[in-house]
This record gives structure tokens, sequence and C-alpha cells, in this order.
């Protein structure tokens, strides 16, 4: 079995930063939602990107002094990587805004609370894959030969060229079916008593729908950073703290996600680098002679190496093309 799950964290450790996330959230969502709803400006996405990546420095830089450098490195490495995930996954979210006609103005708070749910149950996916994993010790070769099937398949999408789309899961279809819904949206409510009958609107279906679906994509994003680190409380911290940017960069890229044309080729790498480092590691501690372990460093110098070449490597595409008076291509997934 690779090395032993790290579940020595103490409770204080679990309340203090959970506490704090919710509380960094319940500012957040305070302050954007004060009077009149209003568009979420880049001036307003630049600042808050710019804190909560200073947030996770800041909690990473904690890990070091308190726990050790090689407990930093496994959360910086998982925060990239799942941060670099996410940015696929803006794709997604801006074909469900599309789909919903979600007026601009309440697209903030449909993200905040869709990333909450998300966060909620990626938690409980956390808790029962790293129980799971410290009992089955063979779900690590099947993680990282997911991985690797996934990057194929990105790969693969991508050079077909096939559209993304948005396809509503069980969940959302369930809600549906199970609430009266109004026909349009009625402000930022979620609820509303027409004729003395309780109706949702369509901004509770969306906020599902965003919740649902970034769940689908912890699929190949929790196995990524199992990859990485085998500590539950790194897995969750590298997730909440990447997810809590996710919203601010939606409305920070806008357009420019659309230039990112490389930047599936960067994930699908990243994908099944972390594939085959889960698989080695797990030879390795099978007492495999030939199987090397791949220390943190390297995994973060690849990810955030791959990362930088395919961003600029994108850019450097957009501008060629813009200059031969062509528009950048979608990017798919």
């Amino acid at each position: 079995m690779p090395e032993g799950l790290d579940v020595t964290v103490p409770v204080w450790a679990w309340i203090a930063v959970i506490g704090g996330l919710l509380v960094v959230l319940a500012i957040d969502l305070w302050i954007v939602d004060r009077g009149e709803a209003r568009e979420f400006s880049m001036r307003q996405a630049g600042y808050w990107v710019t804190f909560y990546v200073a947030l996770a420095v800041v909690f990473g830089v904690l890990l070091w002094a308190t726990v050790g450098g090689d407990k930093a490195g496994e959360f910086f490495a998982g925060y990239i990587t799942e941060y670099s995930l996410s940015v696929d996954n803006l794709f997604i979210f801006f074909i469900i805004m599309s789909r919903f006609a979600v007026p601009r103005e309440y697209q903030h708070k449909v993200l905040l609370v869709g990333i909450l749910l998300a966060l909620v149950m990626r938690g409980i996916f956390i808790a029962l894959g790293a129980a799971a994993l410290e009992r089955f010790s063979w779900l690590f070769y099947v993680f990282g030969a997911f991985l690797v099937y996934t990057a194929i398949n990105l790969i693969r999408q991508h050079l077909k060229g096939e559209e993304e789309e948005f396809n509503e899961n069980v969940v959302l279809r369930w809600v549906r079916r199970a609430f009266p819904t109004t026909d349009g949206y009625v402000g930022s409510k979620v609820s509303v008593k027409i004729d003395g009958r309780r109706m949702v609107t369509p901004m509770l279906i969306v906020m599902v729908a965003i919740g649902s679906t970034d769940l689908l994509f912890a699929l190949d994003s929790i196995p990524a950073i199992f990859g990485l680190t085998k500590d539950p409380f790194i897995v969750f911290t590298a997730n909440a703290f990447a997810l809590m940017g996710l919203r601010q960069l939606y409305f920070l890229l806008g357009g420019l996600l659309q230039r990112l044309v490389y930047i599936s080729y960067g994930l699908a790498f990243i994908l099944g680098f972390i594939g085959v480092k889960l698989i080695l590691e797990a030879l390795h501690a099978s007492h495999v002679s030939w199987a090397p372990e791949i220390p943190i460093w390297v995994s973060l110098s690849v990810i955030g190496a791959t990362m930088v070449i395919t961003t600029v490597a994108s850019l450097i595409k957009a501008r060629i093309d813009a200059r031969k008076g062509e528009e950048p291509h979608p990017e798919q997934v």
C-alpha cells in the first residue's frame, strides 16, 4: 500500500480552516450583494482573485512553517492542479449561464451558491475517497489508469473538434420534476409564492446546475490531487481554495478563455503525468524495485511549467490569428 494516508490532523485544525473559509465567503457575499444588484466589474474580479490567491499562498506558507516543506509543496501542487482544472470548467459555466439566460448582475450570486454546494459535496467525496484508499490500496492503480484515460480522452476530443455542450444531469432533472418552476426570474429570489403556491425560480435551477456539474468535474480532479498527496486535509484545503477563487476568475478571464486554445493539451499532460506518478508510487510502495518515487518538487515543477507554457503558447497563437484576421476557436474539452 502507498505510504499511509495522513489522518493525524487535529480536529481543531479542521474546524479553524472550515470556519475561516466560511467567514471569508460570508464577507465576500455581503460585500458583493450590498444594495442594488449590479454587474461584477473586471476591477472587482481582479481584486478578489488576487485576494484569494494571496490567501492560498499565506495558507501554504503557514503549512511550511508548522508542518514542513513537504506538506506545503503538496498543498501548492494540489492547489495549482485544481485551479488549472477549474479554468477548463469555466467553459461549461459559460454555457450554463447562456443556456439559462442568467442576467449578468445575478451571475456572481449563482456562481457563489453553486460553488458552495460543490464544496460541501466535494468534502463528502474526499472523505469517502480517503477512507476507500486507506482500506483498498488497489484503488491507486484504478485512479492512475483513470487519469491516463481522461488525459487521452481530452486530447482525442480536442483533435476531433467536438463542441462543448451542457447535458442536464440526474440531480438537475430531479429538481425540475420535484419542484414547480416559474417561467422567468424574480430578481435574485430562488423561490416565490404565487396564488398561495410556493414555486422555485430558474435561479435555483441554475444554482443546482452549477453545483452538480462542478461535482462531476471532481471525478477527475479529486483522483488527480490524491495522486499528489494522500492527506485528506491537504486534498480538502487545496480544493477549497481553488473553488473559492473560481467565481471571480470567471469574470476576470471573460473572453480570454476562448484564446486559451492549448489549455486542453496542458491539462491532459498534467493528468497523464499524475496518473503515471500514482501508478509508479503504488508499485514503489509494493516494493517493485524499478518503480521510482517521484518527489513533490518534481510534480510542482512539471505542473507549473506546463500551465505557463500552454498559456503563453495559446496567447501567441491568438495574437497570430488576430493578425491574420481569424477568430480564435473556443477551447474544446
